[in-house]
């Protein structure tokens, strides 16, 4: 389930937060416009993230029964080099090159001070964790009674809610025309996820009864390398419209249909 929700948070990032963003901002316009540097590097990095999701899962296809020592240990190594690897990207973005991702700021107007702006976040982390809670233990009878798929589940229904704020964010930033910022609302979140969020749980995992490792099912692993693929490919010119915002929404639509039908 786990697992699920992971997938679930990078597929919904690449292809549903940011198609809808496309789409919506693309509607009555002939094309949207970001710059085309920022947008290869985050596709860069999202591959390096791509990488050490999957060559875990084909470490152990193509080797000979590797022992659980093995997979912990490789699941660790990983890790460690994706969180090195999120800090240097974020060593990248705020500091040595944050000229590539700077967003016209001219309109904005701070209205909380960063005293009241702490609070509220640890306020809304603390809320968030506690619906967190309350929502995993409603996961099994929620499934039963409905007939949903813990893939189903984790993949779509859970990454949904979760990137409710940023589904909302994105969208309305992309209507405004500043797909910039749109793009590094979803695929910084993809990054964070995927860089960030894994290595956590697989460090954090090893406190309690069972490890938490690398390998993804083979479904969970097509889905990720489909999307970052698809995303990719429409970004590389630094423009977007709304068909392409559909094509990244029927990708994502694909991928429900199988997540739910999948035993």
């Amino acid at each position: 389930m786990v697992k699920a929700s992971i997938t679930g948070s990078i597929i919904g990032n690449l292809l549903l937060i940011l198609g809808m963003a496309f789409f919506f901002g693309g509607l009555g316009k002939d094309e949207q416009q970001f710059n085309t540097t920022a947008a290869k590097t985050s596709a860069s990095t999202l591959f390096l993230a791509t990488a050490a999701i999957v060559m875990p899962a084909v470490f152990v296809l193509t080797s000979e029964n590797p022992s659980d020592a093995i997979v912990e240990t490789l699941s660790i190594a990983v890790s460690v080099i994706m969180a090195v690897s999120y800090l240097a990207s974020l060593l990248f973005s705020l500091h040595t090159h944050k000229h590539l991702y700077t967003v016209d700021t001219t309109e904005c107007v701070a209205k909380w001070s960063v005293k009241k702006s702490v609070l509220v976040l640890l306020a809304s982390t603390v809320t968030v964790a506690i619906m967190s809670e309350i929502l995993v233990g409603s996961i099994e009878p929620l499934a039963e009674s409905l007939g949903w798929t813990e893939m189903f589940i984790g993949m779509i229904f859970i990454a949904i809610i979760g990137n409710a704020a940023e589904h909302v964010s994105a969208i309305t930033i992309a209507i405004k025309d500043r797909m910039d910022l749109a793009l590094q609302i979803a695929i910084g979140s993809t990054t964070q996820i995927a860089m960030f969020v894994v290595p956590v749980l697989v460090f954090t995992s090893y406190f309690f009864e069972n490890p938490m490792n690398l390998i993804f099912t083979t479904f969970e692993l097509a889905a990720i390398i489909s999307s970052v693929l698809m995303v990719k490919s429409i970004i590389e010119d630094g423009k977007s419209n709304w068909f392409e915002g559909l094509q990244l929404l029927g990708t994502y639509g694909i991928m429900a249909v199988v997540s739910f039908l999948h035993p």
